[in-house]
């Protein structure tokens, strides 16, 4: 039961009153125009640590942070000779102190009275560290999620400006074969060649990149889904792999525009541990963002889930094989995965039941540039298998075909697996 303390003048409250004072949710102290604390209710015990008998008597100014104690006195004075009420925010920072000395956030409105000529001051309090804890996380994914836009912006800039560089310079090529007077016939085939490498490395682009694109931009859309403070993991997880998929971009960009360093064999492996299951269900994850209506990827392992390999290359392999899987097959059709993991090896096979490849193409598939003769109406450059295949040379590893016209093809690489 609430006990109205005796307090001075005699303040009384009845029944309704001093319950509605005890049992309020918002911290509220009485002070007189000396700056005296009269009054405090339950909540305002509980918010600054103090006990009532601690606190009647005492100056306001003990709930209050030490460093701004004669600047509150001087508007305490500046209040009293002129006092309005007050509501809560304004715009205004306002801190108090517990008996502890920590000091927190809080939202203050005033009113005033006067009572047997006596003027009293009403504080309403509220602890806000929560909303300002929540308010501080949003600015920081704010933050984070402008720092990840500019680096997209960022990449796609550079992407442009290499692509501009590359056209630049087979435009110098090409004019200086078109001012060569010697040797006709050549410079007429080399200009015709030179224009078809041009288109086919603007197409390879677009191919290599349309996968990895999407997933950066969905998990950008995704993100601003997530405001709830309980949902920091799935922000983590969706920033994580904007941050990857940038990453790989960057990696994949340098690798095609140094396809000739590729073939020299000047690219390096960079090996370590991999998690299988949790790389491929990530690659799935990504994948199905270009699925066509009614297309399924399933994905069946078995062996240990620890592997040693170089994960960049293996991305790079897994994308192209995947991507033509989905893109030579029709729609309402499974793409089939596995995964055998051995102690020393990596099997994987890619399986779908898509258009096939002749046996007469088959021998000529990981040339570059080399087309299908079924696939000629199909968008791609040729440039795809013929780079994995350099890639699963860089490994160490072998690649298989199995294919039969409109049966479907599978991909088998076998890839060791050896610190």
């Amino acid at each position: 039961m609430f006990e109205q303390p005796k307090v001075k003048n005699n303040i009384k409250s009845d029944t309704m009153m001093a319950s509605l004072f005890a049992n309020a949710t918002e911290g509220i102290i009485l002070t007189n125009r000396a700056g005296e604390i009269v009054l405090a209710n339950p909540c305002a015990e509980k918010m600054f640590g103090y006990n009532q008998e601690e606190m009647v008597g005492e100056k306001i100014e003990i709930l209050l942070p030490t460093d701004v104690h004669s600047k509150h006195i001087h508007q305490r004075e500046v209040f009293n000779q002129n006092p309005v009420n007050r509501t809560m925010g304004g715009g205004r920072d306002l801190f108090a102190r517990r008996k502890d000395g920590n000091v927190f956030p809080v939202e203050i409105s005033l009113s005033h009275f006067n009572m047997n000529g006596e003027a009293f001051v009403i504080a309403f309090i509220i602890d806000i560290t929560i909303r300002k804890h929540n308010e501080e996380i949003q600015r920081m994914q704010r933050e984070e999620l402008q720092r990840v836009s500019n680096e997209i912006k960022k990449l796609n800039s550079d992407l442009e400006q290499k692509v501009a560089d590359r056209t630049m310079m087979l435009r110098e090529t090409l004019a200086q074969l078109e001012n060569s007077k010697e040797e006709l016939e050549q410079a007429l085939e080399k200009e015709k060649e030179l224009s078809d490498l041009k288109t086919r490395f603007v197409s390879t682009v677009s191919h290599e990149f349309r996968t990895p694109l999407a997933a950066v931009l969905s998990s950008a859309s995704l993100l601003s889904k997530y405001t709830k403070e309980n949902e920091q993991e799935k922000r983590n997880r969706h920033i994580t792999r904007i941050k990857e998929g940038v990453e790989h971009l960057n990696d994949m960009l340098g690798d095609l525009l140094s396809l000739g360093k590729l073939e020299e064999g000047l690219i390096e492996t960079k090996k370590d541990v991999l998690h299988c299951e949790d790389f491929m269900n990530d690659f799935i994850s990504d994948m199905k963002e270009i699925v066509k209506p009614g297309q399924q990827i399933k994905f069946t392992q078995t062996g240990i889930n620890e592997v040693y390999t170089d994960k960049r290359l293996l991305k790079n392999i897994l994308l192209n094989l995947v991507s033509n899987a989905i893109k030579f097959s029709p729609e309402d059709s499974v793409i089939e995965i596995f995964c055998e993991n051995e102690q020393e090896q990596i099997t994987l096979s890619v399986k779908d039941s898509g258009i096939g490849i002749s046996e007469e193409d088959q021998q000529h598939l990981f040339e570059r540039f080399f087309r299908a003769r079924n696939a000629q109406n199909i968008q791609g450059t040729g440039l795809g298998l013929h780079i994995i295949s350099k890639y699963i040379e860089l490994l160490n590893g072998k690649i298989n075909l199995h294919s039969k016209e409109d049966k479907g093809t599978t991909f088998t690489i076998i890839i060791p697996s050896k610190p």
